[in-house]
């Protein structure tokens, strides 16, 4: 019986000691508050974002996933950038159209000449 009351006492000091230890013991504070991540390497502002900086892009997380406002502003930028592009193939795509429809294509045959045969020469 005094080795159970012994076991028992045992098992209450040191479940005292462990919730103690996680608790604080009153003494201040013992896990400091830490502060949020904050996106360390946004996007380049000086260049167009390329292929690269999309791949190196890592957004920090917040208690409930990534932070909404980092999030939001890498697609923004990479909304800008993808709009700004599209906008710049229309407008090289017009100028080509425009330049092919003043002169004629040269890499086409003219329907007048028949295709040559290169095993007869002909």
């Amino acid at each position: 019986m005094r080795v159970f009351l012994f076991l028992l006492l045992s098992m209450v000091v040191v479940i005292a000691a462990v919730t103690l230890a996680v608790v604080g013991g009153g003494k201040g504070d013992v896990l400091r508050d830490v502060p949020p991540e904050q996106l360390t390497d946004p996007l380049p502002v000086s260049r167009p974002v390329g292929r690269e900086d999309v791949e190196a892009l890592r957004l920090p997380v917040g208690v409930r996933g990534y932070r909404m406002a980092d999030v939001d502003e890498a697609l923004a930028r990479l909304g800008a950038e993808l709009a700004e592009r599209d906008a710049r193939i229309a407008e090289l795509e017009a100028a080509l159209a425009g330049a092919r429809a003043g002169r004629p294509d040269l890499t086409k045959e003219p329907a007048d000449r028949a295709p040559h045969d290169e095993e007869t020469g002909r």
